[in-house]
């Protein structure tokens, strides 16, 4: 995949909870590639480890279910409803068959530091199959690497932010330090990295020097002041909240 030009890349689909189309539903996607933009979502395992199209890993805040995803199966899934919407939560496969080479793909593996790779063993599947435009990325350094291992060809990022600033989950001192600068890059081979927009421009002098050839994508963009600054600092932004314009001028 070519990274020299970079659309921009709708956050979970152009969604607008106000108006009713919630994140990572077959309605924002469908939005995001009427505005020609790229799309990013989140994949995680499913009880019997299908990826699933989903970025919390409880069903609470945007579905009529209860409890963690990873104990439910694709179909129980399915008789979830998203509030207030038709939507339902796609398997990777179903996401795939729907976009269908209409748009570039970022799909973020969130592996939840599982060491069995179950997960990338069923991305790396579907995604081999798959035609269109489509690449990985994800924080945990072994799951890309599974990644390239399992699906060479397939394009992938390293994202990460300052662990330090915002703690998401326990780590050691020295574990944040390295997933903050990216450390454990060897054997990845990434072919872009995604920073947070709330760490640039501190990070970025740093992350240019690390990967030099790795086109530098930010997320999350929302405000008039982070589009000013990723436009300084950034190859590309990942979006939410308005519209940016795309390299052919729309919208």
């Amino acid at each position: 995949m070519e990274f020299a030009l970079i659309p921009p890349i709708a956050h979970r689909g152009l969604h607008d909870k106000g108006r009713g189309v919630i994140e990572n539903t077959a309605t924002a996607f469908e939005a995001a590639i009427r505005g020609r933009y790229a799309i990013e979502t989140d994949i995680q395992a499913a009880k019997d480890g299908e990826p699933v199209i989903f970025h919390d890993w409880r069903l609470e805040r945007l579905t009529e279910g209860t409890g963690e995803v990873r104990a439910y199966s694709p179909p129980a899934l399915k008789r979830m409803a998203m509030r207030g919407t038709g939507d339902r939560i796609l398997s990777l496969a179903e996401f795939l068959e729907l976009i269908d080479g209409r748009a570039t793909l970022f799909l973020e593996i969130k592996s939840a530091g599982n060491t069995g790779r179950q997960l990338e063993r069923r991305i790396a599947e579907d995604l081999t199959r798959y035609r269109g435009r489509a690449c990985v990325m994800g924080f945990d350094p072994g799951s890309l690497r599974a990644m390239r291992r399992l699906a060479p060809q397939i394009p992938r990022g390293l994202s990460a932010y300052r662990f330090d600033r915002r703690p998401k989950m326990p780590l050691t001192a020295a574990q944040t330090y390295r997933l903050t600068h990216m450390i454990d890059a060897n054997g990845i081979d990434p072919a872009f990295v995604t920073y947070d927009i709330n760490d640039l421009p501190t990070m970025s002098a740093w992350i240019r020097r690390r990967f030099p050839r790795a086109p530098l994508i930010t997320w999350t963009v929302r405000t008039l002041e982070d589009r000013r600054k990723a436009a300084i600092y950034a190859d590309g932004i990942i979006f939410e909240g308005f519209m940016p314009a795309t390299p052919s001028g729309r919208p």
